[in-house]
């Protein structure tokens, strides 16, 4: 399928969005998406604080991301089935709990157990705020709502990092999850008081449960073998079972999707070239830059290397987010110019010679040297993400589209999960290597550093390849349009005025029904 999904309603001044609603979801959407990019700041000083090891914690960035893949589109099936409202209150709670748990852990262990069951409070909270927003409004009103939330939600990722750096340095690394339980906590009244309960009751009363279970099934040991592999050796019967397990789990979701009425995903929808190119190619941008800010966050707080605090590690990364916030609205009108395609294999051209250019990295880099090729990291994201972001939802029917957005920010997970694992492993193992073989700390790390990156040149330059799936020309750019790619680093917005503006939510049946107040 090569069509368009159209865009209705738009013209018409619709319905706004009251305020209470428009609050929750966009405060909810900044709070969750912070926390989501200002945890890798903290890993150095929770490890500290907590004497936990480093590929411990790198499971707190993992985990979290592994459950949202896994529960993204549940949650928002069940907020289609028993209220997005309620569902929408729970994952709230769910958040707060989890934030509590992690402020007050005795150890490492306690911080990803808690970070893991965070992974589906933040998926829940994405997928059952948007659909509250879009059910709330209609027209152009629907549309400044949902610009809003997309804005909301590509600052909160910016700023994440340094918000993090900030309450490190003022109240410790539990800083950042007592904010988050506090705000939190705050959108939970807000909600009861001031959004009506809306539900689908058209849609049928089934949760995948299975799929779910087989989607975490297949990515859990594979992530393992990314991570352990080289510890435990690429050949050894723990890491081939690992990946048997994966196997297997896939062919089993593939059996379990063909028989159930409802499932995780319409595998009819796989047969789109256009929709699996370019959920491959956010797959990659997302993973991508979610495994540079892993490795940068701890290579610049590295006392052998840059030796920063949490803080001024933010700082440093400050450029890179603000780059990608500026230069994502302005990626619609070159896509609508040059062509989807010719951008989104742009945007893999900058980030394969980026990643490049980290990969020569040196112990005596100063500052100066990582900024320009990061600068181009984030540039080649912005490039790519957009315009891959609208193709996956404009591709297909109008009643496909809240199954494709959640195929799409299932993907970002996936990605952001497996090559953070993959990173994370390559530099525990070449710098283990390192120091056995008597080279000085700084040079470990940094031929570590290299060739982490020098991974992800390579899966960037397979970008490149997917991009000529993306053979579309972007229409006229609104402001709809602007606000959808600032936030399609973290988020795949659906076509604001379609027929169903987040199906429902991510991966529903497209249809908005008010059941009460």
């Amino acid at each position: 399928m090569t069509g368009a999904t159209a865009r209705t309603g738009t013209d018409e001044p619709g319905v706004r969005p009251g305020i209470g609603v428009l609050l929750a979801a966009c405060i909810s959407t900044l709070v969750v998406n912070a926390n989501t990019s200002a945890v890798s700041i903290l890993i150095p000083s929770i490890s500290t604080d907590l004497d936990a090891p480093l590929d411990l914690l790198q499971w707190a960035v993992t985990g979290y991301l592994l459950v949202g893949a896994a529960t993204i589109v549940t949650t928002g099936a069940l907020g289609d089935v028993f209220g997005r409202r309620r569902v929408f209150v729970a994952g709230l709670l769910l958040f707060v709990a989890t934030s509590v748990l992690i402020a007050l852990s005795p150890s490492g262990a306690v911080v990803v157990a808690g970070r893991v069951v965070a992974g589906a409070a933040g998926a829940t909270v994405l997928a059952c705020g948007l659909s509250l927003l879009s059910v709330a409004s209609s027209g152009q009103g629907q549309m400044w709502g949902v610009s809003l939330w997309g804005g909301a939600s590509a600052v909160g990722a910016a700023a994440g990092p340094v918000i993090g750096g900030v309450l490190n340095e003022v109240s410790g690394w539990q800083g950042l999850f007592w904010l988050n339980a506090v705000v939190a906590a705050a959108c939970v009244p807000l909600t009861w008081a001031t959004v009506a309960e809306s539900a689908d009751p058209e849609r049928s009363r089934r949760i995948d449960w299975a799929g779910t279970v087989l989607v975490a099934a297949v990515l859990v040991p594979f992530v393992f073998a990314m991570t352990e592999g080289s510890t435990w050796g690429w050949l050894s019967l723990p890491t081939l079972a690992c990946l048997l397990v994966s196997v297997l789990a896939a062919v089993g979701f593939v059996l379990v999707e063909r028989r159930v009425s409802a499932p995780l995903i319409d595998l009819a929808l796989l047969r789109n070239v256009l929709l699996v190119g370019s959920t491959l190619a956010i797959l990659i941008g997302a993973g991508a830059i979610a495994a540079i800010s892993f490795l940068i966050s701890l290579y610049f707080q590295n006392p052998l290397t840059f030796g920063m605090s949490s803080l001024q590690a933010g700082l440093a990364t400050l450029p890179v987010a603000a780059a990608v916030v500026v230069a994502a609205p302005l990626v619609s009108p070159l896509a609508h110019t040059f062509s989807a395609r010719l951008v989104v294999m742009a945007g893999f051209v900058l980030l394969t010679v980026s990643f490049g250019v980290l990969a020569a990295v040196r112990p005596g880099w100063g500052y100066g040297a990582f900024l320009l090729p990061l600068l181009g990291v984030a540039v080649g994201l912005a490039l790519s993400n957009g315009p891959a972001s609208s193709v996956s939802t404009a591709c297909v029917p109008a009643e496909q589209v809240g199954s494709a957005s959640g195929i799409s920010n299932m993907a970002r997970y996936v990605g952001g999960a497996v090559l953070t694992a993959v990173v994370a492993g390559i530099v525990t193992r070449v710098a283990s290597a390192k120091l056995d073989a008597g080279a000085a700390g700084a040079e470990a790390l940094a031929a570590g550093f290299g060739r982490a990156c020098l991974v992800l040149a390579v899966f960037s330059a397979s970008g490149i390849l997917l991009g000529w799936l993306v053979a579309r020309r972007a229409r006229r750019p609104g402001v709809a349009d602007l606000a959808a790619a600032a936030a399609s680093t973290v988020h795949t917005l659906p076509p604001v005025g379609s027929a169903a503006p987040d199906g429902g939510s991510p991966g529903g049946t497209g249809r908005h029904r008010r059941t009460g107040a």
